[in-house]
């Protein structure tokens, strides 16, 4: 059993969700171990939770909540944690994202973080560093759960060819990805198109940038650089990104050829292929 420690509920969204799962466990006159057995988890993984050693997941939240009979207290608590696992200065990102109604993002590199598989977000994360990666791991996750709210934002994403070459995670995790995108043709709110390597010079060239749109809120153009994110609502700047924007749609493959591609370069590059003994090699 982990030691007990005073927590600060005040101190970060972790340590509050840690306070709140002790004040409830204990309300409900049980020990850690106890919660655990009913939870189909260890004592020490509670005790580690309390006391904000640990990032709990959405399931051990949804568990909790069902077990306790809390009303979802622990899992309304879920987003905020979790969003505090982000690097500190994509926190902002990521709770205007959570609030946007239109999505515009142009990825030259990367498949935009909420079209990206876990296996394919777990490679890209682990890249440079692999401290906290089931956290970060779940922290981008997380905010991929705005697709599946009543009222999901629209999301329309350009990606250069590049990223559906560029192999990131082995061709396993690269077949899966581009399997993944092609799910989404059936998604009303997701819209996806390539810019073919064909399109030569283009309005992207700069790089990756994203416009967020509100319903109540003025707009927002987001580009990312090193440890650094840079959010600016001046509508000059707004209204530049969002030309640079059409014109990407404009020199992007139609929604139906850029599948088409997916689905070629799927079967193409991480496609099954046969070793020279015969078999086939994953």
């Amino acid at each position: 059993m982990s030691t007990i420690r005073d927590l600060d509920p005040s101190a970060s969204p972790l340590d509050y969700f840690g306070a709140e799962l002790r004040r409830l466990r204990e309300a409900a006159n049980l020990n850690q171990k106890q919660l655990g057995a009913i939870i189909y988890c260890t004592g020490s993984l509670i005790g580690q939770i309390e006391t904000a050693r640990k990032v709990p997941t959405r399931q051990f939240s949804e568990r909790v909540d069902a077990a306790l009979g809390t009303g979802g207290t622990l899992s309304r608590l879920v987003p905020l944690v979790l969003r505090s696992q982000l690097p500190p200065w994509f926190q902002q990102y990521a709770e205007m994202e959570a609030r946007a109604s239109y999505i515009s993002a142009f990825q030259a590199q990367l498949v935009y973080g909420l079209l990206q598989t876990e296996e394919y977000a777990r490679a890209v994360i682990s890249a440079l560093t692999t401290d906290k990666l089931e956290e970060r791991v779940a922290a981008r996750l997380e905010r991929q759960r705005i697709l599946k709210r009543d009222n999901p934002p629209l999301v329309w994403a350009v990606l250069s060819e590049a990223v559906l070459c560029q192999e990131i995670g082995g061709r396993e995790v690269m077949r899966n990805q581009l399997a993944h995108l092609l799910s989404l043709r059936d998604a009303q709110w997701v819209q996806i198109q390539v810019l073919p390597f064909s399109a030569g010079a283009h309005a992207g060239l700069m790089g990756s940038f994203n416009v967020l749109r509100f319903d109540d809120d003025p707009d927002i153009a987001y580009t990312e650089g090193y440890e650094s994110g840079h959010p600016t609502a001046n509508p000059q700047e707004v209204k530049a990104r969002s030309l640079r924007y059409d014109h990407l749609q404009a020199a992007a493959l139609s929604v139906g050829d850029s599948a088409a591609l997916i689905a070629r370069v799927m079967e193409e590059r991480y496609g099954e292929q046969p070793e020279p003994d015969g078999r086939t090699l994953a």
